[in-house]
């Protein structure tokens, strides 16, 4: 009887320890799970948001968007006037998830937007914003980018890509085509990089979407990827649509195809719909 008194004894210390431990282990979540989401309004904060962007403008009609894989991602996305004639776009993919990489992804779009404030173009934004990340980089991450500085005015601009996927065009009246060409390395590979730069040129009704990997590598259950060809076929289902219905259709094509499969990478996409000075 002493024996069975004491083991219940035991008994009762150990499920009083066991709850407290569950108490501490909840607490310690709800706590990480609410500072989660602090860091996931703060993320979404640095992303333009409001649209019509710019309803001042009759040039052009830009719409973005971002859907994190985890609580805050590293995919990113910029539009900003760098003066009164010329919009810079970035469409940016860092390397690795959580929260890592949305903390390189603050700093990545930081030094891009305040250098392209500066002057100069892609290539040479790029380089500097590369030497900078490149100091003390010990996690060894690195970002993706697609740069890109159009005149509104008059269509002609210039883009780097840095490592990043193949934007997509659509002439006024046509389909939406993939502009395959050769990239310069990522971003933050290794100090001293240089990074091609090419032109390329819109006209009035012209379209241009840009997006990261988690569109076209999105998987289903049966580990099929979208893939470019059914991005593709989302975007040319209306190819007279908006930038924001673009966005909407090809999102939606997306979780279609996913289904119940998790989401293992963030989404990101951007539209712009070019009017042109001739029509303003």
């Amino acid at each position: 009887m002493q024996e069975l008194a004491e083991a219940i004894s035991r008994m009762e210390s150990d499920i009083v320890n066991y709850i407290a431990n569950i108490r501490t282990i909840t607490a310690e979540k709800e706590r990480i799970g609410a500072e989660l989401n602090v860091a996931t309004q703060i993320q979404a904060d640095m992303l333009p948001r409001i649209f019509p962007a710019f309803p001042e403008r009759k040039e052009f009609d830009i719409y973005a968007s971002m859907t994190p894989a985890k609580e805050v991602g590293g995919d990113f996305y910029d539009f900003f006037l760098v003066d009164e004639n010329h919009l810079g776009m970035v469409m940016a993919d860092v390397s690795g998830k959580g929260v890592p990489a949305a903390l390189f992804m603050v700093i990545a779009k930081t030094l891009i937007k305040n250098r392209a404030q500066m002057g100069g173009g892609p290539s040479e934004i790029l380089e500097y914003v590369n030497e900078m990340l490149c100091e003390g980089n010990e996690a060894e991450l690195f970002v993706t980018v697609w740069f890109a500085i159009l005149d509104v005015k008059t269509g002609k601009g210039l883009a780097a890509n840095a490592g990043h996927e193949h934007p997509v065009l659509r002439r006024a009246g046509g389909q939406y085509e993939l502009q395959i060409y050769r990239h310069s390395p990522a971003v933050a590979t290794m100090e001293g990089m240089h990074f091609k730069e090419h032109e390329f040129e819109l006209h009035p009704g012209d379209s241009l979407f840009v997006y990261t990997d988690g569109v076209a590598e999105a998987t289903n259950a049966n580990n099929e990827l979208f893939g470019t060809e059914r991005m593709l076929d989302s975007l040319n289902r209306d190819p007279n649509a908006s930038p924001e219905t673009i966005l909407h259709t090809v999102h939606s094509d997306v979780d279609e195809f996913v289904g119940e499969a998790p989401q293992f990478d963030d989404i990101t996409m951007l539209c712009l719909y070019f009017v042109g000075a001739e029509e303003t």
